[in-house]
């Protein structure tokens, strides 16, 4: 591994607030307390750009031949990844890693995401196909496995999805058994769409360990070696996108494994399923804003160089709109992105000299932020959606045939929103998380509510407001849109009480609503920090990223106004009736009445800013 790659200088995170997780519903943040892009160290700024490096060099190069799944391709690739230390970032330094800090880890990822089938196994690999062994590993199974890992030597995989059991993880059917002799388990069934299954060396599998003493059926994890007997792997699978990826079934028949790669404590394979996808769930959302950044460079290239009816399209204020929207939810993605993992590292870093060499404390201090790993997932993978949508939409029939690249960046953008847990699930996961802490107390959501109660049953205040300030009116939309989820959120509760989790559609449209708050406030929050950046003599660039981040979260902030207001009035629909919902209808109504900006002009601006700069860039 080289040893070129710099090792970043701790990012000052002393102002760093590292809020209780879906404390945002709740309470106002300064600016100096949240991370932003911007606030990357000069060393993480180093990385980022030999990661944009590799990727434009080697990746984007390769795409046909990543796309045609060239035998050895994608392992050789991984293999030049790990030789600039980006395979071994997360792993410690005692078993051959970097580790470094799990916003370099974002950062890596977040600018090789160029190329969707590379990502997918990169992520693989880095993320889900490592963190359990670092995570749960016996000294013993780091030292032997972790230095392959870091180096690429030998590649990771992650297998627990089954035909049955996609979004139920906990019904899977694979079983393990353990021998006479007490020396291995023995494992039967089969997995399914397994990422990088057709070349992984080391896969952590997870089954159910059935005995005969009737002690039920222990959730667990092992690890199985590629060419272990009984083992075998499927075909590849034909898939819509990320075809440059390898997709296989596993089959486990009569497969042995030494109880020495039991992953962890039998029974509590759970921990691992769980806490894996949290961070499996955030790397993907960052990997769609870097996909979205690739998407919108594309995007722009073509509308300055497409002349029609005698002028570039890129002049045309439908083509502009359409750069706009895009660069707008790309923004407020990687506003989202890099303040939730500048969360969990001051969290991260506020633990004692003994706790952080324990990585149960680590894992613990992650799954604080569950909410906003969820939140980010769903958020980043329906913005590269949309993103990837309006490229094929700006290229025309040049984006429909395979001789360009929006057509296959449009396909490999749809599983995202399947991938770590498909987005209904983790709409279902927003809500019920912050629902359940709520009722044991550890969030205080329903005093919250109580509160907001008492408010409106009050008359209106007549004091003026100062809306002349900066960011004042989106300041005011976002404290509204709080009020607005506190409302449907306590019909709900109140209407359902313990049976809210029943109630999908309800529980989607509150999760709607708490992504819009988490949203607004982040993408605000940044643009306000970025104001402040221009004390002293600060001009030229840095003036025009924060007037282009003060417009795209205006322009969001009508957008999320909208949805909430939307989602709020199907749940109070579904939550009360008569006089009770036209009394709530009414109060959401005075919570929404906020005259509209003129859009037009707006997303001209945002727009002209990103055609100027040929690519996503504030």
């Amino acid at each position: 591994m080289s040893t070129a790659t710099p090792s970043p200088a701790s990012t000052d995170l002393s102002s760093i607030t590292a809020a209780a997780g879906g404390s945002f519903l709740l309470e106002d943040r300064m600016p100096g307390e949240v991370f932003t892009p911007e606030d990357l160290s000069e060393e993480q700024r180093q990385i980022a750009s030999t990661a944009a490096r590799f990727a434009r060099e080697q990746l984007l190069p390769a795409a046909d031949r990543i796309e045609a799944k060239e035998d050895g391709m994608m392992r050789g690739l991984l293999q030049q990844a790990a030789e600039l230390g980006f395979t071994a970032i997360d792993v410690p330094e005692d078993y051959g890693g970097l580790g470094l800090d799990k916003t370099t880890s974002a950062v890596v990822t977040d600018y090789l995401s160029v190329n969707a089938s590379f990502s997918t196994a990169y992520g693989a690999h880095s993320g889900i196909g490592t963190l359990p062994l670092i995570w749960y590993g016996t000294e013993e199974q780091k030292q032997r496995y972790l230095p392959r890992l870091a180096s690429a030597e030998w590649i990771g995989a992650y297998a627990l999805s089954e035909a049955t059991s996609g979004s139920d993880a906990m019904n899977i059917r694979t079983r393990a058994v353990l021998s006479e002799d007490g020396k291995h388990y023995i494992l039967n069934g089969e997995k399914m769409w397994i990422t990088n299954a057709g070349f992984a060396d080391l896969f952590t599998i997870f089954a159910k360990i059935v005995s005969g003493k009737d002690e039920g059926e222990k959730f667990s994890a092992f690890l199985v070696e590629r060419g272990t007997p009984g083992f075998s792997v499927g075909k590849e699978e034909h898939k819509l996108g990320i075809r440059g990826s390898s997709t296989c079934a596993l089959v486990l028949n009569d497969c042995r494994i030494p109880v020495e790669n039991l992953l962890g404590e039998a029974g509590k394979g759970h921990h691992i399923a769980f806490n894996i996808l949290n961070m499996g769930r955030f790397k993907l959302g960052v990997g769609c804003i870097g996909g979205a950044r690739q998407t919108m460079e594309h995007g722009i290239r073509y509308a300055k160089e497409r002349i029609a009816f005698g002028k570039p399209i890129a002049e045309f204020g439908l083509i502009q709109r359409k750069i706009a929207g895009s660069a707008t939810r790309l923004y407020v993605a990687e506003s989202m992105a890099y303040r939730t993992i500048g969360m969990i590292d001051a969290a991260l870093a506020a633990l004692s000299a003994e706790e952080a060499d324990s990585p149960r404390a680590i894992q613990k201090r992650i799954e604080e932020y569950a909410v906003e790993c969820s939140i980010l997932k769903v958020f980043g993978s329906e913005m590269l959606g949309y993103a990837t949508d309006e490229l094929v939409q700006i290229m025309g029939g040049y984006g429909y045939v395979e001789d360009y690249p929006a057509e296959r960046i449009y396909r490999d953008a749809r599983i995202n929103r399947i991938f770590e847990g498909t987005n209904e699930i983790n709409r279902l996961i927003i809500t019920g998380w912050l629902m359940k802490r709520a009722f044991a107390g550890q969030l205080p959501l329903l005093p919250a509510i109580k509160k907001l109660t008492e408010e409106i049953t009050q008359p209106p205040s007549f004091d003026s407001e100062d809306m002349d300030a900066p960011l004042a009116r989106e300041t005011k939309i976002l404290g509204n849109l709080r009020k607005m989820v506190l409302l449907a959120a306590g019909a709900a509760s109140q209407r359902y009480m313990t049976t809210l989790q029943d109630q999908q559609e309800v529980m989607a449209d509150l999760a709607d609503g708490i992504t819009a708050v988490f949203a607004l406030e982040s993408a605000l929050l940044r643009a306000r920090k970025l104001a402040e950046s221009l004390s002293g003599a600060r001009t030229g660039s840095t003036s025009g990223a924060a007037a282009v981040a003060a417009a795209m979260t205006a322009a969001y902030s009508e957008e999320a106004l909208a949805t909430v207001e939307q989602a709020a009035r199907r749940v109070l629909a579904a939550s009360a009736e008569g006089d009770a919902l036209a009394v709530q209808v009414g109060v959401l109504r005075r919570f929404a009445r906020i005259a509209p900006m003129d859009g037009v002009v707006m997303s001209r601006a945002i727009a002209r800013h990103f055609i100027e700069a040929g690519k996503y860039r504030l």
